[in-house]
Parts: structure tokens; sequence; C-alpha cells
């Protein structure tokens, strides 16, 4: 036994049966690393994810790796979901070192935390494109051994770079937005939809962004380009044909072949896209969509007395990544008759959307339309959706009685902030109060869980980070929006209070990521990693706020973070997008202070002028130019 037994965290507690004596991040065991003069080996990952698994299988139950981690290191397993701030500096450290980050990542450490060498998954044997972990513990047991002074020059020096990074301050404008959405499209992929190339991420920020500028312009380039990529995420195999929701990337450029887990983050936000995009275009393919997020949540990731869990694995175990999630021909042929199975084989497989270690198993994706099967069958297409809809429910109830895979039932108070808040985006979409009615209910289960003798916790004995100040703070205002109950807006500003004292940058703007020192450092940034950055989302709900109650002061705080990241965000692109998604409704502000008209409550249609407005009816604000609240 380690001494990760006692951990709450379900990773952690993964690895307890392990040979290697583990610490969990501790000074415990960094004061021992420094009286016995050890290198630290430091792995981080989750429990959803594949690789971390992998490594854990064929490294960590490995006899020699524990021995030679035993005899020459201090061990210490992080779980990212748990602890993000540590998680996010030593992969900024990674990365400077030139090496890709992600996890499971390795990182080597002098006793005073600071990183000498990283990178990611190791195989346990030398081969496969690179270096195995026997190797590596041999080479940089040696290293520190005989250059020790060059161990400690280059970890400082690079200590001091990661500490050192400021955002260049700038001025936000509507150029700065225009040139920005200019930039996200650049990326946009005309062929399959989305941003980038493979792997590739939905980058959920960037179509808000862009979402909220079609909603003004009405940009047919912009609404060709949030169709096609919204579509065919839908379409594809990133998106559980069965189960809805979404998986956590596609391992592809056309959304066939996803990376299996599931992440409440990933889903918060691509909720709240769906529900956007209904609400602009009129889809009800959209609304579809979107339903299915709230399925896949509510059946996978909600506690029935409220909140919602962190995760769900990728596989159950890690020989058969996505088996839980795929198909082979011969397992569909043999649960559905004859007729459904031909209509189906068509709808749903294709032999190029297997996995890469079983061409047997596929990924459902949608590979063509009811009408052109209606052309190959001679079926009418009203038909061929009946049995679509009648084969799929048997697939899903058939795949219910295969082993799940495991979900990470920790509550941490930023995923819970999201997915209050996007229910409840969903809820003024769809108009559907069973979802309403769970995320209030979820929100009055975090306020009471969360807090530990009146301080917000990220979880049960970790204090709460930026992002679970911001998130909650979102989802009271957002119970205040949809309720008009004042009572969530005096708990929202109370808690935003909370959070510019703790993690305001007065000097230079912005919001630090943490309120002390993590690894000798507190950190900001805009950039979205994939989820949108907890600063740029902190800018808009001060704007909000400071609607809400008429207090400037929030304003001015908003827009001293907005000049504060401006420059920077302009320099990576779709990565940085969700900096611009609310900037026009600060500009109104500044330039009008707001006096136009705005829709109310939930009364469709019903408008009054902003001087006589109380304030809890505050949702939509009509100004020309300004998109708060939309």
């Amino acid at each position: 036994m380690n001494r990760l037994e006692k951990e709450k965290s379900s990773y952690l507690q993964h690895a307890a049966h392990q040979k290697i004596d583990w610490y969990p991040w501790s000074e415990e065991a960094f004061d021992r690393a420094s009286k016995e003069d050890k290198p630290v080996f430091l792995s981080i990952g989750a429990v959803w994810c594949h690789w971390c698994h992998v490594m854990a299988k064929e490294s960590f139950e490995s006899d020699e790796v524990a021995r030679l981690l035993n005899d020459h290191y201090i061990a210490v397993k992080v779980d990212r979901d748990e602890r993000p701030d540590v998680d996010k500096r030593y992969q900024q450290a990674v990365a400077a070192m030139g090496r890709s980050g992600g996890w499971p990542l390795t990182v080597f450490l002098t006793a005073d935390k600071k990183p000498f060498y990283g990178g990611t998954y190791f195989p346990l044997h030398d081969g496969r494109g690179g270096v195995g972990l026997k190797t590596v513990l041999r080479t940089i047991n040696d290293f520190y051994r005989t250059k020790k002074a060059e161990v400690y020059e280059n970890s400082e020096k690079l200590h001091r770079i990661l500490k050192e990074q400021t955002p260049q301050k700038g001025k936000m404008s509507e150029a700065l937005i225009d040139e920005a959405a200019g930039s996200v499209m650049k990326g946009f992929d005309g062929r399959h939809g989305g941003f980038g190339r493979a792997p590739k991420f939905p980058m959920s920020g960037a179509i808000e962004f862009l979402l909220n500028r079609y909603y003004f312009t009405k940009d047919e380039n912009l609404e060709y380009a949030l169709k096609k990529t919204l579509l065919a995420m839908a379409t594809g195999g990133f998106y559980d044909q069965l189960g809805g929701g979404f998986h956590r990337y596609s391992t592809d450029e056309a959304w066939t072949v996803p990376h299996f887990e599931k992440m409440a983050d990933d889903n918060a936000w691509l909720l709240r896209n769906y529900a956007d995009a209904y609400s602009i275009f009129g889809d009800s393919y959209f609304k579809k969509i979107g339903e299915g997020i709230l399925f896949f949540t509510g059946k996978e990731l909600s506690d029935p007395e409220g909140g919602f869990y962190a995760s769900m694995d990728a596989d159950v175990t890690p020989d058969d990544e996505g088996g839980y999630f795929t198909w082979t021909e011969e397992e569909m042929r043999k649960l559905l008759p004859p007729d459904e199975y031909g209509v189906l084989s068509l709808y749903y497989l294709k032999k190029s959307n297997a996995v890469h270690h079983d061409e047997t198993k596929l990924v459902l994706n949608i590979c063509r339309d009811t009408s052109e099967i209606a052309g190959l069958t001679n079926i009418d297409a009203d038909a061929v959706r009946a049995v679509v809809e009648v084969g799929r429910r048997k697939l899903l109830v058939e795949r219910d009685k295969r082993q799940k895979p495991f979900i990470d039932k920790a509550m941490y108070t930023s995923l819970n902030g999201m997915l209050i808040s996007a229910y409840l985006k969903a809820y003024r979409a769809f108009g559907d109060r069973v979802v309403r009615d769970f995320a209030l209910k979820s929100l009055e289960r975090v306020l009471i869980d969360n807090y530990e003798d009146g301080m917000l916790m990220h979880t049960k004995g970790v204090k709460a980070l930026l992002e679970d100040y911001i998130y909650l703070t979102d989802a009271l205002l957002s119970a205040y929006e949809v309720t008009g109950d004042r009572r969530y807006l005096t708990r929202g500003q109370s808690v935003m209070d909370a959070c510019l004292e703790s993690f305001y940058d007065e000097t230079g703007g912005g919001f630090f990521d943490t309120e002390e020192e993590v690894v000798g450092m507190r950190l900001k940034g805009i950039e979205d990693s994939p989820r949108p950055s907890a600063n740029s989302a902190a800018a808009m709900v001060l704007v909000k706020l400071a609607l809400m109650v008429g207090n400037e002061r929030y304003h001015l705080l908003a827009e001293k973070s907005l000049n504060a990241f401006s420059s920077d965000a302009q320099l990576i692109g779709a990565h940085g997008a969700y900096f611009f998604r609310r900037p026009r409704c600060l500009l109104s502000f500044s330039q009008a202070r707001c006096s136009g008209h705005i829709r109310i409550g939930s009364r469709e249609g019903s408008q009054i002028p902003v001087s006589s407005l109380p304030h809890h009816s505050i949702w939509r604000r009509q100004k020309q130019g300004c998109s708060l609240c939309r």
C-alpha cells in the first residue's frame, strides 16, 4: 500500500495498489526529496484519460519501474481535475521545453518544485518512436547525480521564464473584434467544419463568439461556417449517436473517430452552442442535439439529489479503447431484424470509421441522410426515419447492458457552475422546466456542500480557484435571470466580491488563477484550453453584474481586464476567441451607458425603458451593438 489509498480522488485511488511509493501533492513529499537529495518524479493524469491507464498498466505495474522510482526518486501523483492549478504550471513548463503537453504528464523536478525535464506518455521500453520510461529513469538519475549544479541552474532559468510571463496590455476596440473574427475564420475547415486540423477540438468559445457576431452582422460566411461546423460535429462519431452528448475530441479532421472520454465541461459549453444555434437559426436539429446533451448529462453525469459529476471514462480496460461505444457489423446483425439492419447499417456504418486497434469495431456516424436511404431501399422516407429511431433505441438498450466505463462522481464547483448555467440557457431556448428545476436544485446543493467553514472550495480539501468563483457567480446570475429571485443576485454579488478581493490584479488588471502562489507563481491568461478561459468569462460576468446592480465599478474592472489581455488575445486566434465574445456589451456600456430597451423575464416581446427597469428582470439587451444576455 502507498499513500494514495485514503485520497478522495478516484484517479489517485486507482494507483493505491501499485508498488510505487507514491505521495499525493504535499509538502511532505518535497521535504523528503530535499532531505534525501533526490529528484521528484511527478505524474499528472486523470481518471478519464486512456493513455494514463495505458501507462499505469504498462509501466507503473512493472516491478522494475517501481524499484527504479522507489530507489532513486520521490514519486508524486496528481489528479489534474482535482489540482488544475498544479497541472497548468507544469504543462506550461513542458511546453517551454519544446515538447507537447497533454496527459499523462511526466515531469522531473528539483526538491523546490522546479521542473528540469518532462514529457507526456513514455512507453515502458525503448521503441515505438520514443525512449522508454526505464531508460529515462536511469538517464535522469545519472544526470542528476553527475551534473546536479546544471540541473538546478536550468530549472531556475525555466522557472523564472514561466514566472515572468505577463500579458501585453492594449486597448479593446471594435476593430480588434473584427480582426479576431477574421483570425478565427482563417482556421475554418471548409471541407469538414470546425477549426484547425486533427486532432480536432470543438473550440466552443470560438463557436459562441461567431454565433454572437452572426446575430448582429448576418454575415453569410459566418452562417455557413457555423452551420457546417455544428452539423459536422453532430453527425460524426464525435457525437454519441445513441446516448447523446459529445466525446472529448476527434482524432481525425472529419469528426468520425473520437477520443472517447465524455467530459462535463465540454458538454456544458457545447450545450450552450447548440441552444444558441437553435435560438438564432431556428433549426430543430440543433435543438435535438442540445436535448441529446441534456439526456446524456441527466443520465450519466447527474446526481439524483442535485449536482453534476465530472466525467465518463473512455473505456472499460486500456486494451479496448472505446469498446463500450463501438459496434461490429455482426453485433448489429444479431440484434436487429434483417429489415432494420438493412436501414441501420446504411445509416450508421462505414468501414472507414473503425477504431485504430480493431478494424471490426466501428464508430457510429450518420453516413447517409434518410432521404438517400429511402432512394436506395425503395422505402418511404418517413418509414426510414421511424426504423432508424426504433433501431437506435434497441441499440441503446443493448449497449446499456455492457459494462459501463467508470464515472468520476467528484462534484467540482467550476464544472457544476458551467453545467448549471448551460442548463438554464437550454431552458430559455427549449422551454423545459424540468431542466430549469434540476439546475436550480444543483445550484442549491453546490452552495451547501462546496463551502467549508464559510470558504468556497474547488472540491473537498482543495481551496477554490478563479474558475470556481467565476462559474459559480455566472450560475447564480443565470438563476436570477430566469427566476427573478433576488437571493441569487445577492449571493452572486457576494461571490464575485470575494473573488475580486482574492484574485483580481489591481495593478495590471485581470484575474490570477489562484489566491496564493502555487509552485512559486500566480498566473493570468485568456487562452481557451480548449474550454473558454475563466478570465474571459470573468469580464462578461462583471459586465452583467454591473448592469444588474447598477454598480459601475464592476464595469470599470471588466474594461481594465479586457484591455489587459487585448494584445495577447489577438495572437492566439481561435484559441482565445471567447475573450471577444462579449466586448460589444462593454463598449456599448462605455459609450451609451445602455440607455436602450431590454427584453425582460420570460415574457418574450415585452420591453420597457432601462430607467424604469427593476434589476431582477434583465434578460436581453436590445441596444444596437450590445449582445449582453442574449
